[in-house]
């Protein structure tokens, strides 16, 4: 894949003075050929025990792609392993959680007028060379956001029974939001065109935002699609959703979603009678 010369630069680090600023230019349609400027983006926090390998990996799977660690506040040296690796690293001076993370990583692309953005954990569980069959349904015009799933019968990823059972539960809350059919609700393995960097840099859920990221996609358009990925198991540290926080993420998302329904349906002052 060629490479315009506003990417083909050498690694650098930023600080993230004002992460909003971009120029709101984007193309007119989904990328379909295999030429598209891609740019990965990794939202990491404290994960320099396995940041490296993963912008390594990155670079061996997609060689011509534009790797962008976006550093959340870390308290260990991420970053400085990041940049060693080859990554573009954007370091934010204070913590904003998963959400605020990845979103400077969608305007970032956004500014630099990439065609696809790519979303993979800075844990190492996403593999790389997964990343061309989330790219499938963009490059064929399918759909405009892919989202790799690990229980579409691809790798032997293992989960918990209460886990599993969370994990269908959200799914069927968001099947019913958007009408479409989800199996990993909570995978931040994914993909989107042009129309969904737009959409992401200039709104993205904050808090638990894979859930709710897919019904915002959903009510603006975006046409979405699941496709079997193998993942692994997190290599070290440990999820940040479990025991309370877990309980906690799923009564957030399922009022988020419940309240986002009851708030389409309710009618405007226009249409009130």
């Amino acid at each position: 894949m060629a490479m315009s010369p506003e990417h083909d630069r050498a690694p650098q680090e930023l600080v993230a003075g004002d992460p909003g600023a971009e120029t709101g230019a984007t193309s007119a349609q989904a990328p379909q050929a295999r030429h598209a400027r891609i740019c990965v983006v990794v939202p990491a926090f404290n994960e320099a025990r396995s940041i490296a390998r993963v912008v390594e990996r990155l670079h061996l799977s997609l060689p011509d792609a534009h790797v962008v660690v976006v550093n959340d506040g870390s308290e260990d040296d991420t970053a400085r392993r990041a940049l060693r690796a080859g990554a573009t690293v954007i370091t934010l001076p204070v913590n904003l959680g998963i959400g605020g993370a990845v979103q400077v990583g969608y305007r970032y692309a956004l500014r630099h007028r990439f065609d696809v953005a790519i979303q993979v954990d800075g844990d190492d569980q996403h593999d790389p060379a997964e990343i061309e069959r989330l790219l499938a349904p963009i490059r064929e015009g399918r759909a405009e956001m892919a989202v790799g799933s690990r229980w579409l019968g691809r790798g032997d990823y293992v989960a918990t029974t209460g886990r599993r059972f969370a994990m269908r539960f959200l799914a069927r809350l968001v099947s019913w939001r958007t009408g479409a059919t989800f199996t990993d609700t909570t995978s931040g393995f994914r993909a989107v065109g042009v129309e969904g960097i737009a959409l992401f840099a200039r709104s993205y859920p904050t808090d638990f935002p894979e859930v709710e990221s897919l019904v915002l996609a959903s009510r603006n358009g975006l046409r979405l699609e699941e496709v079997p990925v193998r993942m692994s198991p997190r290599g070290h540290g440990q999820s940040s959703i479990t025991g309370f926080r877990s309980a906690y993420y799923m009564a957030r998302v399922t009022v988020a979603l419940v309240v986002g329904s009851l708030n389409e349906q309710r009618p405007t002052e226009k249409e009130a009678p």
